[in-house]
């Protein structure tokens, strides 16, 4: 029997969990002295940040004043902005340097070199992309300013580690050294961000051609549907979902097992953000919020500043950042610049297509194109490990990226993907938003940005609101079916980006009221130009229109409140089918005691809730056992049982609902079987877990948030994690938080009034657990206490001098 999971760690996303287990490989017996010696401690004590005093910074056109106030968020006021790059990136330096060169390793596909053998196979995976390579070309081509800003960026954070008495104590603990920051390192950083909220594998694209073999278009399309009846988006299009077939076209091969479970979906990267206009607020101004939903460690991946730059004594600041910026970059990410408020959540459009590679017979080394054949071509890399010998890479290449696999029958494809592309990091347009001066400004800049491609909210102090998709979009002809293809003939194909004039745009929506949760924002021909990369249920993003709708006035608590909206209505449907489920089955005493805590279940996701964990639990065992009948053993896929896509629990919820004799899993002779497998496999969860009335969601919800090192030593997790809590929240609520993933940041603003904005990160500033602001803010962010977005009373003033 088999139970699912609660928190799914997808494989394309392993960085912080090969992290753990490198560090548990990594001389475990040295790293546990050092790391309870009075060594360690000194070299706790030697590389704390410095947070008063007078130090010169060379390079510096004036000096810098930066004041922390109690949490450390610190106030930087600076003459110039290649001065306040170089300030923050001391900043950073001395604060977040290990993070920092975790991402621009995992961009780079090094981070065995850091951490050891152990991180080998992700490296593999990621050097395929040659990011650095790639990183070293796109510096030379950034607009000048940008490459000042850089440059001054990389000056400050190598000053800033260099001003420490000693490295971070993860260096100590792992044996190895750190290397100086360079300006690609910055571009590393974006890629880190590409690899963590995109497919790098056409892993979606794979499974629908593997269902299609097997199933049939009507049975796949049912099975992964593009549109289903829960979708929200904001332009409010609605499309009929596909047609419910009458029988299975085919039946599977004999002796595969029928309930096996299918991997469930992945909690999804990039979140929830929405905005009001200014006629539903007090004070005229638009407001904005946001929640980035991504896995937690500690310190939290963004570092919070307020950002002055102030030519003149007399004159008022020329830009007033306040937000959340992070370290590897000079910018700041989301936040207000007083005039205009934005936010990211991922935006899921379709950044990339699976190329199966035609090969002429009998000739292995071309592949054909519009252009005739062409020969393949070998790119070099080396692979190195921490205290290992070092590997050659060979990494066959196309005209289309690099060949990342093969298919049965040994024919290569390639992800042919944005991240690749010539536009993939552009830093212009994220200095253009940070001095926009309106929504259409902020719209404008983000069509000139290269980044992951995020659905971007923008709301300014005159009212208005936007959306758009923040990055480059690919112009993509003949591929709307979701599906791998040859392109040898070029009738599938990218022409290149699409101008901004092109790129889908909803500003100031006649109900005053924009929204975005991973889900599709629009419909129809919009829709088509941005594609399907693998959009969320629309569970969430109904929620949050619904909270949206259910006011006509807002204030900056009214969108906090949305925020950690645990209100589970979307489980209703599965609650009555588990109680009729129940009822059917009078003599089984393990059900009956179970029912009543379903029959009050509550409809929240909160931690004493034992119904809502029976009804979310019954569910995922349902959907891992319906689609895992379906989707086992698929010819074509590498997996036995692949990750279903996020859309599918629409399909399974008819199957169970209407329970269609022509559609019976395979294996199962009838639907009370199948309902007989998914309350077994409940039963003993609920057993393995002491009975129904421990069976609470707070014991299997509770914060999990770690160092990435405290895995393997026990004795530095006491020092570094925080408790380790039950929490309030799930991925199919707007208040996202299971263990280890969640909300990292929380941000609630109108521009122009940051004296009223909100503001929750979990573990705060910092890195070292002897600073004295080590963890502050994280209870407010467990429990969602309002908090204040502008920094507070100053504690600490440092000044940096040329």
């Amino acid at each position: 029997m088999t139970t699912a999971p609660i928190t799914p760690v997808p494989a394309h996303r392993r960085a912080r969990l090969v992290l753990r287990i490198a560090a548990a490989v990594v001389g475990l017996g040295a790293v546990a002295a050092g790391a309870i010696s009075g060594y360690g401690v000194w070299v706790l004590h030697a590389s704390r940040p410095m947070l008063d005093g007078t130090l010169a910074l060379p390079g510096l056109d004036a000096p810098v004043t930066i004041t922390r106030d109690g949490e450390g968020v610190p106030t930087l006021t600076a003459r110039t902005r290649p001065d306040l790059a170089r300030a923050m990136g001391f900043l950073h330096g001395q604060e977040r340097f290990f993070q920092m060169d975790l991402l621009r390793r995992v961009g780079a596909g090094e981070l065995a070199e850091l951490v050891g053998p152990a991180a080998l196979d992700l490296d593999r995976a990621h050097r395929l992309h040659r990011f650095r390579a790639l990183a070293q070309a796109l510096l030379a081509r950034q607009d000048p300013a940008d490459r000042a800003l850089l440059a001054a960026y990389t000056a400050g954070v190598n000053a800033g580690r260099a001003a420490q008495g000693h490295a971070p104590f993860e260096y100590t603990l792992l044996r190895v050294a750190p290397t100086p920051w360079r300006d690609e390192d910055s571009l590393l950083v974006v890629y880190a961000m590409y690899f963590d909220l995109q497919r790098s594998d056409g892993a979606g694209q794979r499974l629908r051609a593997a269902l299609r073999n097997r199933w049939g278009a009507d049975m796949t399309a049912f099975l992964d549907p593009e549109l289903t009846p829960l979708d929200a988006p904001t332009d409010g299009s609605t499309a009929p979902p596909p047609a419910m077939p009458a029988t299975l076209p085919a039946r599977p091969p004999a002796g595969i097992a029928p309930t096996l479970p299918a991997t469930l979906p992945a909690p999804e990267r990039g979140s929830n953000n929405f905005a009001v206009a200014g006629r539903l607020t007090a004070t005229g101004s638009a407001m904005v919020a946001n929640d980035m939903h991504l896995g937690l460690m500690v310190p939290n991946i963004w570092y919070r500043a307020r950002q002055i730059l102030r030519p003149d004594d007399t004159q008022p600041p020329t830009l007033d950042l306040t937000g959340i910026t992070l370290p590897g970059e000079p910018y700041q990410i989301v936040g207000t610049n007083t005039h205009v408020a934005w936010a990211f959540t991922d935006g899921n459009i379709e950044a990339g297509d699976l190329i199966a590679l035609d090969i002429p017979p009998g000739d292995p080394t071309h592949y054909r194109t519009p252009d005739g054949l062409k020969p393949f071509g070998t790119a070099r890399e080396t692979l190195c490990a921490a205290h290992e010998t070092c590997h050659p890479m060979a990494i066959r290449t196309t005209i289309w990226g690099p060949v990342s696999g093969q298919d049965t029958e040994g024919r290569p494809f390639v992800w042919h993907w944005s991240a690749e592309d010539a536009g993939a990091v552009d830093y212009r347009g994220i200095r253009a938003l940070e001095s926009a001066g309106s929504v259409r400004a902020a719209l404008d800049a983000a069509h000139r940005t290269g980044l992951p491609q995020e659905n971007m909210l923008a709301g300014d102090r005159d009212g208005h609101i936007g959306w758009t998709i923040i990055g480059q979009v690919p112009r993509r002809i003949g591929l709307d079916d979701r599906l791998p293809h040859s392109w040898a003939d070029g009738s599938h194909r990218w022409d290149g980006m699409l101008p901004p004039s092109d790129i889908p745009e909803i500003l100031d929506p006649p109900d005053g009221r924009l929204w975005s949760a991973n889900g599709r924002v629009v419909g129809g021909t919009a829709l088509a130009v941005l594609g399907d990369g693998g959009y969320a249920d629309g569970l969430r993003a109904g929620r949050i229109r619904d909270d949206l709708h259910a006011r006509d006035h807002f204030a900056e608590s009214d969108l906090l409140a949305i925020q950690t909206d645990d209100h589970a209505t979307v489980l209703r449907p599965w609650q009555a089918l588990l109680t009729a489920a129940i009822a059917a089955r009078p003599g089984r005493a393990d059900l009956a005691a179970m029912a009543p805590y379903v029959a009050s279940w509550g409809e929240h996701a909160r931690p004493d809730s034992i119904g809502y964990r029976l009804v979310r639990q019954y569910r995922a065992h349902a959907l891992s056992l319906v689609f895992g009948a379906y989707a086992h053993a698929l010819p074509g896929l590498p997996e036995t049982t692949p990750r279903m896509p996020p859309r599918a629990a629409w399909a399974v919820q008819r199957l169970l609902t209407d329970r269609p004799a022509g559609l019976l899993p395979p294996g199962q002779p009838n639907w009370t079987a199948m309902d007989d497998a998914i309350l077994n496999a409940l039963a003993a969860e609920v057993r393995a877990a002491g009975g129904v009335s421990s069976f609470r969601w707070g014991t299997a919800n509770h914060v999990g948030i770690h160092h990435p090192l405290a895995r393997a030593i026990p004795l530095l997790g006491h020092m570094t994690d925080p408790p380790d809590l039950p929490e309030a929240g799930d991925t199919l609520v707007p208040r996202v938080a299971v263990p280890g993933f969640g909300a990292s940041e929380r941000l609630v603003v109108s521009p122009g009034h940051e004296d009223t904005a909100l503001f929750e990160m979990p573990m705060g500033q910092a890195a070292n657990p002897q600073t004295p602001y080590y963890g502050a803010g994280q209870h407010a962010w467990v429990t969602g206490a309002p908090r204040p977005l502008l920094p507070g009373t100053t504690q600490w003033t440092l000044t940096l001098t040329p």
